[in-house]
């Protein structure tokens, strides 16, 4: 490909990325109107269900937020009882926060309903079609990552 096709071609990519991206996410906040938690609360809660226990800073650096803020969003999940705080039993010193079952229950009713949201969107499309799109996302998720990794060496 030319180089300017090339340019027309990743801008479409990134500009439809972008849209998807969007709609995903107000799909998500209306699904998230009917559960007692706010979008923040359920990045936190889907990062430690990806990674397991994590302490404040850690989860911090993984939602992009200052510590206090972070601290403050800890201490509404665990008011809710959606999380607690555990102190490892390693080094006594380190508290981490451990999701409890209603924030695990709700964060998979969630996810369920976005599924069932985007199985929706492709009911028309065929099946082999869903199929490469699927290949496609995983590729460019493993090029981003990939990416992200020369970048930090």
């Amino acid at each position: 490909m030319a180089n300017t096709e090339t340019t027309t071609v990743i801008s479409e990519i990134e500009k439809e990325m972008r849209y998807i991206s969007g709609i995903i996410k107000q799909k998500g906040r209306e699904i998230l109107n009917h559960y007692p938690i706010t979008a923040p609360q359920f990045l936190a809660l889907q990062w430690l269900l990806e990674k397991g226990d994590m302490t404040i800073g850690e989860l911090s650096s993984c939602l992009n937020l200052a510590c206090s803020t972070t601290t403050d969003l800890v201490d509404r999940m665990e008011k809710n009882t959606l999380v607690e705080r555990v102190r490892d039993p390693k080094d006594r010193r380190v508290v981490r926060i451990h999701v409890l079952s209603k924030g695990t229950a709700i964060i998979h009713e969630v996810i369920e309903k976005r599924q069932a949201y985007l199985e929706g969107v492709l009911k028309d499309v065929p099946a082999e079609q869903v199929e490469t799109l699927n290949q496609l996302l995983h590729m460019l998720h493993d090029q981003m990552l990939h990416s992200e990794d020369q970048e930090t060496e």
